[in-house]
């Protein structure tokens, strides 16, 4: 258990061979002595949730190839991700293109029968971010359904807890107040940090805050955000948390390649510096979404997506090493 066997790039270059991500082996391939699994990672190519510009069904795709130059260990963790932890690529989930719910259904019964159930986490590459539904939905049930639900830490220009647009409830809008409704997300244990941006009223925010979700706008962050997040943090302890990450929370400078791009955004060095500030956290499972590769002519955005998957997986090494 533990530690991934990975290509030796001296001999197989990373331009050469299939592509999965981080050249993690393919979940069926892994060895009985690398089993079981600490991670699956897998696509969900859908973006039919979608309220602006489609074209996230191919972000798992670009989010691989992006991945093939992804390296073992973590300089500022100072951890070997893949020494730590048994890593391995799942593949794709079954979807229906033009179903939101049908989708989010199949992907939820994909993710919850990969690897170990007590000891698989999973990360989901998307995709729209509707797909964070399912993703939760599999963690919270292979983690027995704890009472009060999943800590939650939101990266994203919007707050997606808006209830339908055009009459769909399962689109990438909505996937948090559909989390919230069913009790797989406990708000008072949810972090939503960059939203920014016009809204389509002051209403937009009603839902989050009549349910004590903690709101870290871009502005709010600018003054104040290590110290809120920080706090956010020690409240919720040693509780399993859930990261889901919009792409789209940073700046269309560094990602341009999204669906719903906003500007005033972090930087990329910003993310990575926040994301490694919240080393201690109990990760249970994540989502990296929302990539658009026919927006992103240099790769940049995929690249980007590939190495904020990585900042995740090395939180959970760094507990482990611990």
């Amino acid at each position: 258990m533990g530690s991934t066997e990975l290509p030796n790039a001296r001999i197989s270059p990373r331009f050469a061979g299939l592509v999965t991500f981080g050249r993690y082996p393919r979940l069926e391939d892994v060895k009985p002595e690398h089993r079981p699994v600490d991670w699956a990672v897998y696509g969900v190519p859908f973006d039919g949730g979608v309220t602006y510009r489609p074209g996230a069904r191919f972000g798992p795709r670009a989010i691989r190839e992006a991945s093939q130059y992804l390296k073992r260990y973590h300089l500022e963790h100072r951890v070997d991700v893949a020494g730590v932890l048994s890593l391995a690529d799942a593949g794709d989930a079954p979807l229906k293109p033009y179903d939101c719910l049908e989708t989010i259904e199949a992907a939820t019964a994909f993710a919850g029968a990969l690897g170990d159930r007590g000891r698989t986490k999973l990360l989901a590459l998307g995709g729209d971010h509707s797909i964070a539904y399912a993703n939760m939905r599999a963690t919270y049930e292979r983690l027995g359904s704890p009472a009060g639900g999943l800590a939650l830490v939101h990266f994203d220009s919007h707050l997606d807890t808006v209830d339908a647009v055009w009459g769909e409830r399962w689109g990438h809008a909505s996937p948090f107040r559909r989390a919230i409704e069913d009790g797989v997300v406990d708000p008072g244990a949810m972090i939503s940090v960059g939203v920014k941006g016009p809204l389509n009223s002051a209403d937009d925010l009603d839902f989050a805050a009549s349910r004590g979700v903690t709101l870290l706008t871009q502005d709010r962050w600018d003054r104040e955000g290590p110290a809120v997040l920080a706090g956010f943090l020690r409240r919720i302890g040693d509780r399993p948390a859930y990261v889901s990450f919009d792409i789209d929370v940073v700046d269309p400078a560094f990602a341009p390649g999204t669906g719903t791009p906003c500007p005033g955004g972090f930087s990329s060095r910003e993310i990575f510096a926040l994301l490694r500030s919240m080393r201690g956290l109990r990760v249970c499972g994540a989502d990296v979404v929302e990539v658009l590769p026919d927006r992103d002519p240099t790769g940049t955005t995929a690249f980007l997506a590939a190495h904020v998957a990585f900042e995740i997986l090395a939180l959970d090494a760094a507990v482990r090493r611990a």
